[in-house]
């Protein structure tokens, strides 16, 4: 978000930072959550960018920083769909969300409110909360958190002078402290004595800390004494001189504040200016329970808190030994700073656990040995973390004293190899996030948008291509990132080119180039698409088969480490396997999509005094075909009406709808009524045993009198529009569906067709929504048939076919993105010719 000249700017951004942190921290009370967090729509089309997180250290969600609204997760369909998410706990995450919950697999559960703001929200408010047993609604303040939702669009949209547009977010996320659950000051702070003058320079958070504005502090060591223990007002000088002359305590000062709460004040002898001596100092709030301090170094295990953002708050003297660094330079600081070696995979991962569920986690940590030799370095340290409300209790003891149970780390820890900006790729990515993902991508296509969507952001790519092998030449099948027609000159080539992306596949082996001029040097003449940048041309080689060749690009140059090199690699064979896969299926679906298309009517039969109009809607996830079908016959001097739908879907199901569509087609010229045309198809499907059923529904009718005749097997009863607008369900009596019982009988239902009545036919993929009741798009059909026919049911209205049109897109509109194959059958009659 940006604002007119400099001040104005400065003042948008720190509003944003508060509006955004009182969002967050207003969410966990209203939602009893440990973790909350705002994403916003980014400057990246399709991207949601994470702008506020509270209760959880930024590094350890970084994966999460960046949120598809095309994937599976409960953010983005909380966005893209406008309503509120609410998982319960994980059995319900991993069934709705399994791709969420793999990444954080720990028992929690979750809510997503959208962030409302013009015709779409402009983010989703989020909360992770304790999981409970089934639903967590009468647990929330759900109206809370709607109004929090509304008023933080309301706000945004006021920084954004009423411009939605305008409310992007393209930084790192704020991360914000979550209020104490119980009353307590800031753990630490800190502050510098000067002798000489007697000056006092705090930190932000002693004022805090003591409870004081910056102007109720008079700066110096009798006002910090009085403020900051009263009885011991003498004790703290004293000591604050010693520790200049030389003589720091041994041992922390404990103290007791004005209102009785204990305090902890440790000194230290530093250089002031002009090189004569000064004192630091840090004031520790323990809260409730400080008495067990002096204790806690007497522990022969090392013991240190951590706040909700990774700040260590207490520290004793066995972890400060085993860390290898002063208690004094720990406390304050950030575990990533601290403690690295206790960072990174798969530390991480166990600090995540801590943070998000109630259960203690143990693991094993090798702190690396350093050039000085201290104690502990080069050890095997066994670590417990035990989570609080607030804090976080780490324990730290040698591995060889270990006398309860932990759960091994393998190998041993190594700082992480990191990108340009320093940050850890271990989080950053792992080959299972891409794994999960390509799970659910079925098609060339959709498995090339997962590598774009997950692949080049974790690794900081702009541009994507992958080509795939057919009859030994290499053809693009996705691009992303490059100039326009770049990449034709490259369309076909054949494996015997002198070309990266060729020799990648032939030799099996990846190609890393760190600058755009190493191309040249080592392809000469090569066109290039950019002065700067880097490339990783990756094979794509599934069970020894070579599939193709992908194409990493990056706008700077950059190195790839050892680490990113395997890993890269590894994740080309994911890919690879998973485009195998997608070649099979598009196959398969080439094939059976062209014999559903030979078998399905070219043309309805046709009748002076019937209209009918037939519609086929694939489905745009999974396989596109299947046993679906509809037809016209003539029937005797009338006509017969018929759809079904065989299980599944693919070549097997195809061709079973290809012979029950010629039964029944002979059944129907036969002119035999209803009934016998379901007991001999069904009879039919038994007997060539494929292993499937299908459902049906037949109807004949007389156009002279409108008289139709009815039979369903396990169909969803037809709709029919009366010439009055009125929309209603025809209630059809039925049997079950073919293939299953060799005696079943299919009742027979009347109905008469008015002129200008519309009927239709149609199949469950019209009507039938993931997560919701069939019963409510079979209502919706109605509406929409009541809608797009109230102009049809008059002559010389809108045509039948329009209303078909009409009725597919609705069914379209409204499924999202439909899984399954959908067919529309209609037909009208029309009023008979008098003549005088």
């Amino acid at each position: 978000m940006t604002g007119s000249g400099g001040e104005q700017l400065v003042r948008t951004r720190d509003r944003l930072a508060a509006l955004l942190a009182d969002t967050s921290t207003g969410a966990l009370g209203a939602a009893g959550g440990r973790v909350a967090g705002v994403y916003l729509r980014s400057g990246t089309p399709g991207l949601l960018r994470l702008a506020v997180l509270a209760g959880l250290p930024g590094p350890l969600f970084r994966p999460w920083w960046r949120v598809q609204v095309g994937r599976p997760f409960p953010v983005a369909d909380a966005y893209r769909l406008g309503v509120r998410v609410v998982l319960a706990n994980a059995t319900e995450t991993v069934r709705r969300y399994p791709q969420f919950a793999a990444g954080l697999p720990f028992p929690f559960g979750s809510v997503h409110v959208p962030v409302p703001g013009g015709n779409e929200p402009l983010g989703v408010l989020t909360v992770l909360r304790p999981a409970v047993a089934d639903s967590v609604d009468e647990l929330l303040d759900m109206e809370l958190l709607a109004r929090l939702a509304e008023g933080l669009g309301a706000e945004l949209l006021g920084l954004a002078d009423g411009d939605p547009a305008a409310v992007v977010w393209d930084a790192e996320p704020l991360c914000v402290r979550p209020p104490a659950r119980r009353p307590a000051q800031p753990a630490v702070a800190r502050f510098g004595w000067d002798p000489v003058t007697r000056a006092v320079r705090p930190d932000d958070r002693l004022y805090a800390l003591l409870g004081l504005c910056p102007g109720e502090f008079a700066g110096t060591d009798t006002a910090l004494a009085d403020a900051l223990a009263p009885d011991d007002a003498d004790r703290i000088l004293t000591a604050l001189r010693d520790t200049a002359a030389g003589k720091p305590p041994a041992e922390p000062l404990s103290l007791r504040a004005r209102d009785g709460a204990p305090r902890l004040l440790d000194l230290w002898p530093t250089a002031g200016d002009g090189g004569a001596e000064g004192v630091g100092g840090v004031v520790f709030d323990p809260g409730p329970g400080a008495c067990a301090d002096g204790a806690a170094d007497l522990l022969p295990q090392g013991v240190f808190c951590l706040d909700r953002l990774g700040r260590i708050v207490y520290v004793n003297r066995t972890a400060a030994r085993l860390a290898g660094r002063e208690r004094q330079w720990l406390l304050g600081r950030l575990l990533w700073e601290a403690m690295p070696w206790l960072t990174g995979a798969p530390c991480d991962d166990h600090l995540r656990g801590a943070l998000l569920a109630p259960d203690p986690v143990h693991f094993h940590v090798r702190r690396p040995a350093g050039d000085g030799g201290e104690p502990g370095q080069g050890d095997w340290l066994a670590v417990s973390v035990h989570p609080g409300e607030d804090l976080l209790t780490c324990t730290l003891m040698p591995a060889s004293r270990v006398d309860t149970p932990v759960e091994p780390v393998v190998q041993e820890h190594v700082p992480e190899d990191t990108v340009p900006g320093g940050h850890s790729m271990a989080p950053l990515y792992r080959p299972i996030a891409l794994a999960i993902a390509l799970t659910d991508a079925v098609t060339a296509r959709q498995v090339s948008a997962v590598v774009m969507q997950e692949l080049l952001p974790a690794f900081g790519g702009r541009r994507l291509a992958i080509y795939l092998l057919q009859d030994r030449h290499l053809y693009l099948a996705w691009e992303t990132g490059f100039p326009q027609g770049f990449l034709a000159p490259f369309e076909g080539v054949g494996l015997d080119a002198r070309l990266p992306g060729v020799e990648c596949l032939t030799t099996g082996r990846p190609l890393f180039f760190e600058s755009m001029q190493q191309l040249p040097a080592d392809y000469p003449g090569i066109p290039l698409d950019a002065d700067e940048g880097a490339r990783a041309f990756l094979p794509l080689i599934a069970s020894g088969r070579p599939v193709g060749s992908c194409i990493l690009g990056f706008d700077r140059p950059r190195g790839f480490s050892t680490e990113e090199r395997t890993v890269l690699t590894a994740l080309a064979g994911l890919i690879a396997h998973a485009m195998e896969r997608a070649q099979r299926y598009d196959s398969e679906a080439a094939l059976a999509r062209g014999l559903q298309q030979a078998l399905l009517p070219r043309r309805l039969s046709a009748h002076p005094q019937v209209e009918t109009a037939g519609r086929y809607l694939p489905g745009t996830q999974g396989m596109d075909v299947g046993g679906d079908w509809y037809d016209v016959v003539e029937a005797g001097d009338g006509l017969a009406l018929v759809i079904g739908d065989v299980q599944g879907h693919g070549v097997q199901a195809a061709a079973t709808m290809g012979q029950l569509r010629s039964a029944v087609r002979a059944f129907a010229l036969g002119d035999r009524p209803p009934d016998e045309v379901m007991s001999g198809t069904n009879h039919l499907l038994i007997g060539l045993d494929p292993g499937q059923f299908a459902s049906c529904c037949y109807l004949r009718l007389d156009p002279a009198t409108g008289r139709a005749r009815i039979a369903r097997a396990g169909h969803l009863p037809p709709l029919l529009l009366s010439p009055d607008g009125q929309a209603r369900l025809v209630d059809v009596p039925g049997g079950v569906v073919l293939g299953v019982d060799p005696q079943a009988r299919y009742p027979v239902a009347e109905l008469l067709l008015e002129p200008d009545a519309i009927l239709a036919l149609y199949t469950d993929g019209l009507v039938e929504r993931p997560g919701a009741d069939i019963d409510d798009g079979i209502t919706a059909l109605r509406l929409a048939l009541a809608r797009a026919g109230a102009a049809a049911g008059r002559r010389g209205g809108r045509s039948l076919a329009g209303v078909a049109d009409r009725l597919t897109a609705a069914a379209r509109h409204a499924a999202d993105r439909p899984d399954d194959v959908a067919l529309l059958l209609a037909a009208r009659r029309s009023a008979p010719v008098r003549h005088r």
